[in-house]
């Protein structure tokens, strides 16, 4: 499949990306290759043993392709979507500039509400919190959760959990509603997205929020969920505080959690997890006390991954109610203030 003369409207996807590997060689496609997926690799393999030969022409029409896509990635990154379609238009002119953007949006998915991600918290309480709640939580659902966190703590009491359980059943959005969301909270921006429906919210976006906000807040809106839906708030707790996380911990907090742990359930858990996590742990044992958890693991075999996962379960709930008699202090985005 010898490629001559052919123009930059007859090359699909696959065969651009596959000849942007031949122009780039072999040592720079192969750390390319360590960010893609298995099937993505198989095909580009396959697109690149096709190609014979490329055309001077069409390897320069693919690498200033490639140039203007990275050209205005940094743009967006620099100054958000308006400034690279001003600074992409002065070089390319309107149509070039909005064809580059067209096809970032596709391949690099520009998330919705750019302009607000770069807003300053305070500033954008005030300019969300007399939203409808369905708003608020759409937006909170394409912020960092670091600034998600914090608009939903100073949020009134009232709208927080109704808020957090709107982001946690959040599905998925039409384009047409992102639109006109982003239009009414920013008239100037005009927005570009994909048409396919985009994904946001759901349980893992409000646990991420929530691993941010200050305690107060989390337990009120949790509470607040445990009676208007017990299984969201359930489904909500487990990921809050997962068994990795032990490595946030202080070691005054894992030496007070393991006083209430039996060792056997601490083998089974340990199964499953990581060097790191094990060695933090066993770090904060007495050298006997490590020794016999470590012979209970050697001696117990395979475990089956749900036993794992229950006993993990067990010790995290633990952790919790620690934390929530004041005896452990978890480490929050949000900050809970520590007294030393």
């Amino acid at each position: 499949m010898a490629r001559g003369g052919s123009t930059k409207s007859e090359l699909s996807g696959k065969e651009k990306a596959a000849m942007l590997l031949i122009a780039l060689g072999p040592e720079r496609s192969a750390e390319i290759f360590k960010h893609l997926k298995e099937d993505e690799i198989e095909q580009l393999t396959l697109e690149i043993a096709n190609i014979r030969t490329v055309s001077p022409e069409d390897k320069e029409r693919v690498l200033e392709e490639f140039y203007q896509i990275c050209l205005a990635q940094n743009y967006i990154a620099e100054g958000g979507i308006n400034y690279a379609k001003e600074i992409l238009e002065k070089a390319l002119g309107t149509q070039k500039a909005l064809d580059v953007l067209n096809k970032l949006t596709v391949s690099l998915q520009v998330r919705p509400f750019d302009f607000v991600r770069k807003a300053d918290p305070s500033q954008l309480i005030n300019f969300i919190q007399n939203e409808h709640p369905q708003t608020i939580a759409l937006i909170l659902s394409y912020l960092k959760p670091q600034q998600a966190s914090i608009v939903l703590s100073a949020l009134p009491q009232d709208k927080q959990a109704d808020v957090a359980r709107r982001i946690a059943t959040m599905d998925r959005t039409s384009p047409e509603v992102i639109k006109e969301v982003e239009r009414v909270l920013e008239k100037k921006l005009s927005a570009i997205v994909t048409e396919d429906f985009t994904a946001a919210g759901g349980v893992q976006a409000i646990v991420d929020i929530l691993n941010n906000v200050d305690r107060g807040t989390e337990k009120y809106i949790m509470e607040t969920l445990e009676v208007e839906d017990t299984d969201l708030a359930e489904e909500i707790k487990k990921r809050m505080f997962v068994f990795e996380d032990i490595l946030t911990l202080d070691n005054r907090s894992i030496q007070r959690f393991l006083r209430e742990v039996d060792n056997n359930q601490l083998a089974i858990a340990l199964k499953g997890t990581n060097d790191e996590v094990k060695n933090k742990i066993f770090a904060n044992m007495s050298k006997r006390m490590a020794e016999m958890v470590k012979e209970d693991m050697e001696f117990m075999g395979p475990v089956r991954l749900k036993d794992v996962e229950e006993a993990q379960q067990k010790i995290v709930n633990v952790i919790r109610k620690l934390e929530d008699a004041g005896e452990i202090v978890i480490s929050r985005g949000g900050g809970d203030d520590i007294v030393v």
